[in-house]
Order: C-alpha cells, then structure tokens, then sequence
C-alpha cells in the first residue's frame, strides 16, 4: 500500500481564514473544547471548519473558522480543471489512516479529493466525470470509495497506487448520494434513491472488487445522507426526501430511535451526532435561500439551537471528527 505523503506546511490560500492550527479536542469534562463542525460552502467554492461554540461564523473575516481548503487555486490539482470539476463543493469528512488525519471532499462537477490535515498535502484526487460526485470515502486498505447520484454508481478506487490512480471497481446503484465504510461489519454501505446496499470490497488494493451482499428497500424515496450513529454502535442514519431514519447494521431493518419526532423532517441534506456530546447537527435547505438546496444556517437538536455562516451557502455539514463506528 502507498504510503500517505509527508505532511507539509502549505501556504495559507486567501480563503483560508486562520492559520491551519491544531483542531480543538472533544472531550468531557468542563472547560472542554466542544467538537468542531466542518461544512461544504457552495458561496466561497470552499470547505471550512468552523467552531461550534460560537453563535455564527463568517468565512471572508475569519470569525469561528478555524480551517479551510479549497481546490480553486491548488496548481497541484491543475490537470483536474477544479474550475469546472469543483463546481458546488457537496461533501466533506474527516477520516485516520495509519496516523494521519484526511479532509474527504466531493463536488457536482466530478472532483473527488483526499487532502491532508492540517497540511493540505493531496493523498488523492480524481475527477470523476460528470455523474455528480456526491459523498466519499477511505477504506482500510487506503483506497477511496466515490458514489454519484445522476451517474448511478459506487467506485472504489486503487488510490492507495498513486495520487491520481483511476482505476476503480463500480457497482450500479440509481440515484447514489451517499457511501460509508462501516468497521464494525467490514462492509461498505451506500444509498441510492430507492435502496440501502451493503457491498464486500475484495480483491488485492491495487485492483479491488465490489459486490453486492444486501439490500433494503427505503421506507420513503429520494435517499440522501448517509452517516454512523457515533452514540449507538451498529447504526446509520439515513435520509430521505420526506425524513430522517436510523438503520440496524445487524438487523438489517429500519429502527426507532430517541427523540425522531423532533429530528425527523424532509429534505435534509446531511445529519450526524457529536460522539462527545451526544449533540444532533442537521444541514437542510433554508428557505428563501438564493440556493434553492443550499443553508446559511445550521440546526442543533439536543440541546436545540442554530448557527448562522453569514454569506453562507451550505450544502453538506458534519461534526468534525474522524470516529466511522
């Protein structure tokens, strides 16, 4: 397996508000730092983490942000064109692999990228064509999974070949918005519009194969976001066009869960838990909004709350951590 490059000091681009610093650590206790909430801005074409102890943020003067990436301006992603490939960042991840931290990005337009944390060093970065790269993934084995809701298809890449390795397994998925790498079950799952589907990724790194090992209809249509349940183990969420689900990886059947009718609501783009706090952050279109699937605020359940990015058009946003189970 390649190695993941060495990590490098970058030059901070302008729309990075701070310097790439040390992330805050969640952990209990008072006085604690609270966990940060990283978010895919489709406004500022940028990736930001952003403090979640502050009342709002505003990525052009730095307030709350304390990381940012974006491929516009990378000349090392150049060959990509990210002025096309990175139209409309829609996802963003933290993952770990063998002691490194990995920022995980998709966007409409086909760019896929692995980049490193804090250094933004590239580990890998694709253009996936013009399928809408809509989530992303690591595996163990240092190769990333990509699915795409308009092309219909889950990859798995043999990224761990090469920064800008191509080949790739595919399965067929319709309507594919989200994918996961599941520790527990050693499976990668991924929603498409009408279906959940577990599939076994085998094969050698360099040339991986994906197969299809279970599949459960959604209780609704228009799969969405798909993520782990970090307070309970061997659960997902999911989404829907009309509401929010939790899945049993070991049952293989949708479950209830605290405070549903609170959380649950349509048109939700992504949902997570904070695993030190126990914390629900929700990304839905805002009304109004001059983009019609994009926020400028962020809503918290447990306790209730919202967040604003002033200027903000928000696809995506996750709690900024790198735990999967």
């Amino acid at each position: 397996m390649r190695r993941p490059l060495t990590a490098v000091v970058a030059v901070a681009v302008a729309l990075t508000a701070s310097a790439a610093g040390a992330q805050p650590r969640a952990v209990g206790g008072r006085g604690a730092a609270a966990t940060p909430v990283v978010a895919a801005d489709q406004a500022t074409r940028a990736v930001h983490v952003l403090r979640s102890d502050v009342r709002s943020w505003d990525a052009g003067r730095g307030t709350g942000v304390l990381w940012s990436w974006s491929a516009d301006g990378r000349s090392e992603l150049a060959d990509l064109e990210p002025g096309s490939s990175w139209s409309n960042p829609s996802e963003a991840k933290l993952r770990e692999l063998d002691g490194h931290r990995y920022l995980l990005a998709t966007a409409s337009g086909g760019l896929a990228a692995v980049v490193g944390y804090p250094g933004r060093e590239v580990y890998w970065a694709a253009h996936t064509g013009p399928g809408n790269a809509h989530s992303i993934d690591l595996l163990p084995d240092g190769n990333v999974a990509v699915a795409a809701s308009t092309g219909g298809f889950v990859r798995v890449y043999a990224a761990s070949t090469g920064s800008r390795a191509t080949r790739h397994a595919e399965v067929p998925l319709r309507g594919a918005h989200g994918v996961h790498w599941d520790p527990r079950t050693r499976l990668l799952w991924a929603l498409g519009g009408r279906e959940l589907v577990a599939l076994r990724v085998d094969g050698p790194a360099d040339d991986p194969g994906v197969t299809v090992v279970h599949r459960s209809t959604l209780p609704t249509r228009d799969g969405h976001d798909l993520a782990p349940v970090l307070g309970t183990k061997g659960r997902l969420w999911v989404t829907t066009g009309t509401a929010v689900y939790q899945y049993a990886t070991g049952r293989h059947r949708f479950v209830d869960y605290p405070s549903s009718s609170r959380i649950s609501a349509p048109g939700v783009k992504s949902v997570g838990d904070d695993p030190a706090t126990g914390r629900i952050l929700l990304a839905r279109p805002e009304p109004g909004h001059s983009c019609v699937w994009c926020t400028s605020v962020l809503t918290f359940h447990r306790p209730d709350g919202t967040k604003r990015l002033v200027r903000g058009a928000m696809y995506k946003a996750r709690w900024w951590t790198p735990r999967r189970d």
